[in-house]
């Protein structure tokens, strides 16, 4: 059952967005797992998937009463993927500019899309799981699609750091017609502070408000501030340290060699879990 565990949390971390209820919701699971007869279960690993599914599901439905109240802008939990991890199967840990376009799913379509689309289930095998018709499994994924236009598209990591270094020497020169060449003219900045740290609480669109923003925040900031690079979610990524605590985490998201969207992760509940550093 132990050899399942990972395979279990990443199901629940692509539905929830929060690794630490992917962690408990898989450890409900375990225990009341122990309370079942089983000779009732046909197939073990089917029977967890499916109570992991269901109670990632139920959870992501709370959730979303919360997020409403959440100060400013809720974003996903970040995932370092570049790192070793095994309470995670890293490889199908969903990309971070697709979990954010999953927001926009009821917890249904986003459980439905994610087992079609992330784990290669087909339409019976969901129907069974999530106890609907395989005709509503094959509707409930056509307008998941519909709602999110689906914009995935494979990292190119080589490519795209190198796009991130130029962003790092524009920003710390001061460089605004580099960075103008490097943005999308309708960029957008998302930023989570959770209410305990300053974050902007709206959406910050457009390039000339970017630059402005981004200006703003290395001078205030981020150049007394150590930093390093690395992979979130697949994706590249900065961490920027205090006191070799991780207090910010920028994503980027490319979209023909230019930047389309930057998250902020600030909230330090997100951060806890990324190791102290002493870096650049």
């Amino acid at each position: 059952m132990n050899h399942l565990r990972s395979l279990l949390a990443t199901y629940a971390y692509n539905i929830t967005g929060s690794y630490e209820a992917s962690q408990d919701i898989v450890q409900d699971v375990f225990l009341k797992f122990l309370e079942v007869d089983r000779a009732d279960v046909i197939n073990e690993k089917a029977y967890l998937v499916r109570s992991v599914v269901n109670m990632a599901i139920n959870y992501k439905k709370r959730s979303e009463r919360m997020q409403h109240e959440y100060p400013g802008m809720w974003l996903p939990e970040p995932i370092d993927t570049h790192e070793a991890d095994s309470t995670l199967n890293r490889e199908d840990v969903l990309s971070y500019s697709l979990m954010v376009l999953l927001e926009k799913l009821t917890p249904q379509q986003r459980a439905v899309f994610i087992l079609k689309e992330g784990f290669d289930y087909n339409h019976a095998e969901i129907a069974e799981l999530l106890e609907i018709t395989i005709s509503n499994s094959r509707q409930i994924l056509k307008r998941a699609k519909q709602c999110i236009q689906e914009r995935r598209k494979l990292a190119k990591n080589n490519a795209e750091r190198e796009l991130v270094l130029k962003y790092v020497n524009a920003i710390k020169n001061g460089d605004v017609r580099e960075l103008e060449l490097m943005l999308k003219d309708d960029i957008s900045v998302i930023s989570d502070g959770g209410g305990k740290v300053l974050a902007a609480l709206k959406p910050i669109s457009g390039r000339a408000n970017v630059i402005r923003f981004l200006n703003g925040l290395q001078a205030k900031f981020f150049s007394k501030r150590s930093f390093k690079y690395g992979l979130i979610n697949h994706q590249q990524a900065m961490f920027h340290y205090e006191g070799g605590v991780m207090v910010s985490c920028q994503i980027f998201v490319f979209e023909q060699d230019e930047i389309a969207n930057i998250f902020f992760i600030r909230n330090p509940d997100k951060l806890s879990r990324f190791e102290h550093s002493d870096c650049l």
